[in-house]
């Protein structure tokens, strides 16, 4: 391997700089699906070393969600740490540094102090932004250095040599003021390799000579053209681009990154061949939040790094449960019940023998013990083929149930689940059981496994409101606690969800801002509850401005209507996070009944 890496290429290269675009249109024709060419020329892989993950969870990941709050942003990074940062595995993560906001975030997870993944920047090349990694005191930052003839001729209106020489200029400031450049070579998949990437390539080593500083490089498939083909030709094939870096421009691996989308499904093999091929590090986000498709998940390459490499130390596998989990309890994200390693079924059988062999021993039809590496009992989706056998396992697991309370097989409940799910198939169903159908029915024939009713409906409760308060109390207009402004934006909420009875926004006294009441003939009820009225005393207010988190009350009875309800409050913040007030929510028990009919079928059997 060693004298490969000193083979290196005599070739001169130097600019092109042609007076027109190359848009590559023989491959890419734009009116026709892209095509895939080969030259027959192979070339051997050659391991990077070491290979490491750096995260844009933050940054592109930020660009496909709402954005994190600094909070969330100081959780999920601790989570980045506890999951393959400790080793370095997890090597950097870089921020947005234009907002308030951003900088907040950066100061906060500066301030834990971990060496690894380190706070990077990421910024637009030129001087303006990089003053604000200068004054943010990060020593890396990656900048955006377009390198297709689609971002240089089209988007930005320049030649190559313009294009470059501005590139140059930001990046001499940036060693000047001991700050490493990233340069994002944003489209490599379309760009002139030997014609533009690799003479500015080029000069970036000798910009880094000449300082005694890195200058590192991040090769960007933006549109998601890369493909892993052996014999594949330029400039679609990754391990060609890696290696003309590697051994024409003599880019040092560890300098070098690959960013990937899954515009073509290809977003992780092609960064495994990156890998592969001498490119050290690969840049991924959490779950694959990315702009459009998508970028390679960070905790899929995880496991693909232990695969390569035996170093099952390198990471904590079981916290990419808690990371999925968080996401979906605090960010309201679904993940999709088939999603490797943390959709709730992805590592899921059906029916007859798979079960027959799953409750023998799991190994027969699990990838790996999951219990151990990801904290995830192996479930089983429900089919007239199950028996009785899977809707027990399915019970005990489902819910959790300690080994002394588990359900046998023998237990008249589960016989009884068994001959309804039978029914249904008998009268025609061809689909497998959801999890929320099989719980109707195990709820029917053994209700003691679960919480009450009132429990019951107000986890409904906050599955139907409390992203939709969230919403409504970060709306300009209530954040802005102008009584108008704020009261006719929560009529409007209202109009639009009739669960919702009424809304009181109050100030962080306690004193009523503006109160709004959805039923027409309520409103005299609520006469007496007028602006300025005193609700400090309320537990709706009290918590949520003492955690400044999302608050569900117990049901109580109003002593304004006499009906029982519950509220939803939430905290109203500016856009610096200051706490400006609480937003409260009513829903009526009736309106909670009549949402639970719907949305809690009390016989799945005949949804055929």
């Amino acid at each position: 391997m060693s004298l490969l890496h000193l083979n290196k290429t005599e070739r001169k290269l130097s600019l092109k700089n042609p007076a027109n675009p190359e848009l590559f249109r023989r491959i890419y024709p734009y009116t026709n699906i892209s095509r895939i060419s080969f030259d027959d020329r192979f070339i051997m892989p050659r391991p990077a070393d070491p290979m490491f993950i750096t995260d844009t969870t933050f940054r592109d990941g930020q660009q496909a969600r709402p954005p994190y709050s600094v909070d969330q942003i100081s959780h999920i990074f601790d989570l980045l740490h506890k999951l393959g940062g400790k080793s370095g595995l997890i090597r950097a993560s870089e921020f947005f540094l234009y907002s308030d906001k951003d900088r907040r975030a950066v100061e906060a997870c500066l301030a834990k102090g971990y060496k690894y993944p380190r706070v990077t920047g990421w910024i637009r090349a030129n001087a303006k932004d990089l003053k604000l990694v200068k004054d943010m005191g990060l020593t890396e930052t990656g900048m955006l250095t377009s390198v297709s003839d689609y971002h240089i001729y089209l988007k930005l209106q320049k030649n190559r040599k313009q294009a470059m020489d501005d590139y140059l200029e930001v990046v001499s400031k940036a060693l000047d003021w001991g700050i490493t450049p990233r340069c994002h070579f944003e489209d490599i998949t379309r760009a002139d390799i030997y014609g533009f990437c690799i003479p500015f390539a080029q000069k970036l080593m000798q910009l880094s000579k000449e300082y005694h500083l890195p200058v590192k490089i991040r090769l960007c498939d933006t549109m998601g053209y890369g493909v892993p083909y052996p014999g594949s030709d330029l400039p679609r094939s990754v391990a060609r681009i890696v290696r003309a870096f590697t051994d024409e421009a003599e880019v040092p691996g560890e300098w070098l990154e690959w960013h990937g989308h899954n515009d073509f499904h290809k977003v992780l093999v092609n960064g495994v061949v990156a890998w592969l091929y001498g490119c050290g590090g690969i840049n991924g986000t959490l779950l694959g939040f990315g702009e459009r498709t998508g970028n390679s998940p960070i905790e899929a390459l995880v496991i693909e790094y232990i695969q390569l490499t035996g170093d099952d130390d390198a990471a904590e596998t079981p916290v990419i449960s808690e990371i999925a989990e968080y996401f979906e309890r605090e960010l309201g994200y679904r993940v999709p019940d088939n999603y490797p390693f943390v959709g709730k079924d992805f590592n899921a059988t059906s029916a007859g023998i798979h079960v027959d062999g799953l409750l023998k021993n799991e190994e027969i039809y699990n990838i790996f013990d999951t219990t151990k590496l990801l904290n995830r009992k192996v479930p089983i989706i429900i089919t007239d083929k199950s028996g009785r056998a899977g809707v027990a396992y399915w019970i005990n697991h489902q819910l959790g149930l300690s080994k002394d309370a588990q359900i046998d097989k023998r237990h008249p409940a589960v016989g009884k689940i068994y001959e309804s799910i039978e029914k249904a198939y008998q009268a025609g169903r061809t689909t497998s059981f959801s999890n929320q159908e099989m719980k109707s029915l195990v709820k029917r024939y053994l209700p003691e496994l679960f919480a009450s009713e009132f429990d019951h409906l107000k986890q409904l409760a906050h599955n139907l409101s409390a992203r939709l308060v969230v919403r409504l109390s970060e709306s300009p207009e209530v954040r802005s606690m102008n009584p108008d402004a704020a009261g006719k934006v929560i009529g409007d909420f209202l109009a639009k969800y009739p669960v919702i009875q009424f809304v009181n926004l109050v100030d962080t006294d306690g004193k009523v801002v503006e109160r709004v009441v959805a039923n027409e003939e309520d409103k005299p009820k609520y006469a007496p509850l007028t602006r300025g009225t005193d609700l400090s005393s309320r537990e709706w207010f009290i918590t949520p401005m003492q955690t400044g988190k999302l608050h569900i009350t117990n049901f109580y009875q109003s002593q304004y209507t006499g009906k029982l309800l519950l509220t939803v409050a939430v905290p109203v913040v500016d856009e610096q996070d200051n706490p400006r007030g609480v937003l409260g929510a009513d829903i009526r028990f009736e309106e909670l009944l009549k949402r639970h009919a719907e949305l809690d079928p009390q016989d799945p059997t005949e949804m055929v």
